[in-house]
């Protein structure tokens, strides 16, 4: 336990670096100290761990050693990383620890530090000088749990004066995640801020819901029914009694990454009459996980086999995925069979693997084509 709580000491923020050629990232704590943004975007990290064997950090699967000097110091250096937000642990001596100088966030089912590492060009996920709206943090009561769940709930600068009723986006996270992660992760909050104040984006409520409902689970109708259930006899509800809301479907929007991908797809395609625009990101429902295939009609009766009536039940219907992530090529192929059906689908791709940078990018990009 003493060598454990030495190794999982603070950074040193009282350390020189070697270069003052670096970025403190804004996910360290009290923004001071280690890990470093080289100019080549590597990761530079220094450890106090005197009794440590071995230290290593560890992002996303790929692990890099740190080494010992004579005082118990260890230093070291990642290859270069591509721009975006980093989920990354402390190994010691084997054991998988948070960095306690960098912000924790809820990813990959755990409690996990991050690095954030900014990109050129991505300025509307920072926050700006413009009018910024709320996030509220909400408990409603779950039938379909039988227990008070949380959400996150943005509104926009304009919201706390007036009598206007806004259009709202439902949005879902990935598996592993719950509602934080489009909030703390997604930076969502500053996304409309900055598209709103632009001009480029129309007030919205956007809803970061927790899709983690017990069932069945699994990439299925049947699996997402529980929460099926809780979206629309739980959720919808509360928020259309809670908050200013418009209440059709034309100015209601279900999203999200990877598992929230698949349930937009299952939940909300095949509700027209509940949700009139449908964004789909990184979603492993077309395969690239397991390798499995699914038949469209099947899945959504209608799709293919009456495409125009498919067609006029919704306002957009947007797909994205990372042109490094193993989905995109299932992605594209399903996509196309789509586009050649007739279905009337956006897709885009944006650089980068399963991962949040990509998912700003199609969030950003989504919520300037709805409403």
């Amino acid at each position: 336990m003493k060598k454990i709580l030495l190794a999982t000491a603070l950074l040193l923020a009282a350390m020189t670096a070697r270069s003052q050629d670096y970025t403190i990232p804004v996910t360290n704590i009290n923004q001071h100290g280690y890990p470093h943004i080289m100019p080549d975007l590597s990761l530079q990290f220094v450890m106090r761990a005197p009794d440590a064997n071995l230290v290593q950090v560890d992002i996303c699967g790929v692990k890099y050693d740190l080494s010992k000097d004579e005082k118990g110091v260890w230093t070291g250096s990642t290859a270069p990383q591509v721009p975006g937000f980093h989920y990354y642990s402390i190994v010691i001596d084997g054991v998988s620890v948070a960095d306690p100088a960098s912000e924790s966030f809820y990813g990959c089912s755990r409690m996990m530090s991050a690095i954030d590492i900014p990109e050129a060009g991505c300025e509307d996920f920072e926050v700006k000088d413009v009018p910024h709206g709320q996030v509220r943090e909400l408990r409603y009561y779950s039938k379909v749990t039988n227990s008070w769940r949380p959400v996150f709930v943005y509104t926009p600068a304009s919201y706390e004066s007036g009598k206007k009723t806004y259009p709202v986006i439902y949005i879902h996270h990935g598996g592993g995640e719950d509602h934080r992660g489009w909030v703390e992760q997604g930076r969502t909050a500053n996304i409309m801020d900055n598209l709103i104040a632009a001009g480029k984006a129309k007030e919205a409520i956007v809803v970061s819901v927790n899709s983690n409902v017990p069932g069945r689970g699994g990439y299925s109708k049947e699996g997402m029914s529980a929460y099926a259930s809780e979206l629309t006899e739980n959720i919808i509800p509360f928020i259309e009694k809670t908050f200013r809301c418009k209440k059709d479907a034309k100015n209601r929007a279900m999203c999200g990454l990877s598992m929230g991908g698949g349930q937009s797809f299952y939940i909300g395609l095949p509700r027209p009459e509940v949700f009139r625009n449908i964004g789909i990101f990184s979603s492993g429902i077309f395969g690239g996980i397991q390798g499995q295939s699914i038949d469209l009609e099947k899945e959504v009766p209608g799709m293919l086999s009456n495409t125009q009536g498919f067609n006029k039940g919704l306002d957009v219907f947007y797909i994205s995925c990372g042109e490094q992530d193993p989905r995109i090529s299932h992605t594209k192929k399903y996509t196309d069979q789509m586009k050649a059906a007739g279905v009337k689908v956006y897709f885009n791709s944006f650089p980068g693997d399963h991962e949040w940078q990509v998912w700003r990018k199609s969030f950003h990009e989504f919520v300037q084509k709805i409403f």
